[in-house]
């Protein structure tokens, strides 16, 4: 892996997290509108958007550089989907990252020759 791909695993994991949490508050906003007379789903449903957005077009700019297998864009795609799943995506991504990072620097040093 190069540089830009490590950088573009790093902005997908970096969002998936923030739209989790985003997804989660969302559906407590939604459960509040109709048990009270709290309604906070417009905000939370424009923030959690643009946060989803945001993750797909990281997830499509990610599984271009990585070159992904369908099987592991699907899986990190489903994540984005599922309540709890950005959780699961980003510990997922950290793993991935830091082999990266680790195989870039090992390469940059003459260690091996991947």
């Amino acid at each position: 892996m190069d540089l830009k791909t490590v950088s573009a695993l790093r902005r997908l994991r970096l969002v998936s997290a923030p739209e989790a949490i985003s997804f989660l508050v969302l559906l407590v906003c939604s459960v509040l509108k109709r048990t009270t007379d709290f309604n906070a789903v417009p905000v939370m449903g424009a923030v959690h958007g643009a946060l989803f957005v945001a993750y797909v077009l990281f997830w499509a700019d990610a599984w271009n550089r990585a070159k992904w297998p369908l099987k592991t864009a699907a899986y990190y795609f489903v994540m984005s989907v599922i309540p709890l799943g950005g959780f699961f995506a980003e510990r997922s991504l950290r793993r991935v990252e830091q082999d990266a990072v680790i195989a870039l620097r090992a390469r940059r040093e003459g260690v091996v020759n991947a």
